[in-house]
């Protein structure tokens, strides 16, 4: 035994990896700013315009750290952090809606004395988790990011005391666990294969022809299960309907956008990055995922009498069309997917604030079709802006913003040799333009509806649907200029 002792190896020590503090300076003032609103609401529940007014501090803090960080090309923490073009493509976005998802916290705040104070505080420790997915250079990381913007979400979907909330929360907290263990899954896999976590690794272990292809190809399956949950891609969009119809306006505009940046972001740093050199096994699978996404998408919104669910339907519709920048692979599929993320943002967030103003009143939703007739009449200047934002969304030509989205993805597509997903994208875009048109018809030639309600002052409103307007215009007059600025995202470093 005492031989045993000696002759046994001294464990070495593991070394901690040193900390790129600049690299993730905004997710700490990010977290910092959430920590602060959670204790302010905490012992001053009421103080809701100053929590707000923290939590907008909070952002412009971080998007000023990400402008210092501009030029920044690091992977940081042992190669776990990349603070690359998608990194900060993805902050700018994530920031963007973040503010916009302020000011309608704020408004609702305001009009509804019941709207839990909690949701400034949660919506910024989501957008940590957002941010540092977008930034993941390590499956285990990213894992650990998904989850804490989940939480947080978790608990923005059911905090308000409203018909729908606490049911969409216990969906989304369900499906969302069941999508976390495909996904953890495919991570052990993907690691028994490589020995390795990081992208990196995993980037040079598929180049390897001794690595084991089999159980690689199994997590690689399951990773795409556990992502395509997250970006509600056909068959993993059961949650969205309902949870978007569910969870309050700010949470459902604030999780539209930045879900779907964060899990694109992420999408697409493994598969177009690490998984580069298995894009013909995975391929023909996520294009048969983005043709359904599409397809599904469009089809069952057609017959949506709420405007909520039309919506949630819209966005997975989109999925489908951003899965073509991703399965085309290219560093241009990759820019152009970063680019549609940007303008889609603005679009749906720039809906869901019209559909706040005008739904609202009392502190009552109406989102039902037959309550919005005739509100493009009394409404002018708001039924314009929806008009404009629905009219993007379907890609109407040529000065909005979605169309040169779709027009940049959809020549990715071309140029990798996805022809024929281009067409079927196309078709799918002419079959969602005619619900789009659908609300404007309702909302400006139908008679109005004889309960409609009044709405209420929206200043902090009011300035949020001004920026989303302007931006959405500006977007589509100068395209070239933030594509030209995405094509740094198509660089994955990985």
């Amino acid at each position: 035994m005492h031989v045993l002792a000696q002759s046994a190896p001294t464990p070495q020590p593991i070394e901690a990896p040193p900390i790129a503090w600049r690299a993730i300076a905004p997710e700490l003032a990010l977290l910092v700013a959430g920590v602060v609103v959670i204790l302010l609401v905490a012992f001053w529940p009421r103080r809701r315009s100053a929590a707000a007014v923290l939590t907008l501090a909070g952002l412009a803090v971080a998007a000023g750290l990400t402008a210092w960080n501009w030029d920044l090309e690091e992977v940081g923490f042992g190669g776990a952090f990349a603070a690359d073009g998608i990194t900060r493509y993805a902050r700018v976005v994530l920031l963007a809606a973040g503010a916009l998802a302020t000011l309608m916290a704020w408004h609702q705040a305001r009009a509804d004395r019941g709207a839990p104070p909690e949701t400034f505080g949660l919506m910024l420790l989501a957008l940590v988790g957002m941010s540092l997915l977008a930034a993941a250079s390590d499956l285990l990381v990213a894992f650990v990011a998904l989850e804490v913007l989940s939480l947080g979400l978790y608990v923005l979907a059911g905090g308000a005391r409203r018909p729908g909330a606490l049911e969409a929360s216990m969906k989304y907290f369900l499906l969302g666990a069941f999508s976390s263990a495909f996904l953890l899954y495919g991570i052990a896999l993907v690691y028994g294969s490589t020995g390795t976590t990081g992208l990196r690794g995993v980037a040079d272990a598929v180049r390897d022809a001794g690595t084991d292809q089999t159980l690689l190809l199994a997590g690689v399956a399951l990773l795409a299960v556990g992502f395509c949950f997250k970006v509600a891609a056909v068959p993993f969009h059961m949650w969205t309907p309902d949870v978007y119809q569910g969870a309050p306006l700010p949470v459902t505009a604030f999780m539209a956008a930045g879900t779907k940046t964060a899990g694109f972001a992420v999408f697409l740093r493994v598969f177009a990055g690490a998984l580069g050199g298995l894009v013909t096994s995975w391929r023909p699978v996520l294009a048969a995922v983005a043709v359904v996404t599409m397809v599904a998408g469009a089809l069952f919104a057609l017959v949506q009498t709420d405007l909520k669910r039309l919506l949630a339907y819209s966005s997975i519709a989109h999925a489908g069309f951003l899965l073509i920048g991703l399965v085309a692979a290219t560093p241009e599929g990759v820019s152009a997917a970063m680019f549609y993320l940007l303008a889609y943002a603005f679009m749906v967030m720039g809906a869901f604030m019209v559909v706040q103003y005008g739904s609202t009143a009392g502190g009552v939703e109406r989102t039902s079709l037959d309550d919005w007739r005739g509100f493009g009449r009394r409404h002018p200047v708001a039924g314009a802006l929806l008009a404009l934002f629905l009219f993007s969304l379907a890609g109407v030509p040529p000065a909005l913003s979605g169309f040169w989205a779709k027009y940049f993805v959809f020549q990715a597509g071309v140029d990798a040799g996805l022809t024929w997903l281009v067409v079927i994208g196309v078709l799918a875009s002419a079959v969602a333009a005619f619900f789009y048109l659908r609300v404007v018809v309702v909302t400006y030639l139908e008679e109005p509806a004889p309960a409609a309600a009044g709405v209420s002052p929206a200043p902090l409103l009011g300035v949020a649907l001004a920026l989303a307007g302007l931006l959405t215009v500006a977007i589509g007059l100068a395209p070239q200029v933030l594509v030209t600025a995405a094509q740094a995202a198509g660089r994955i470093l990985a």
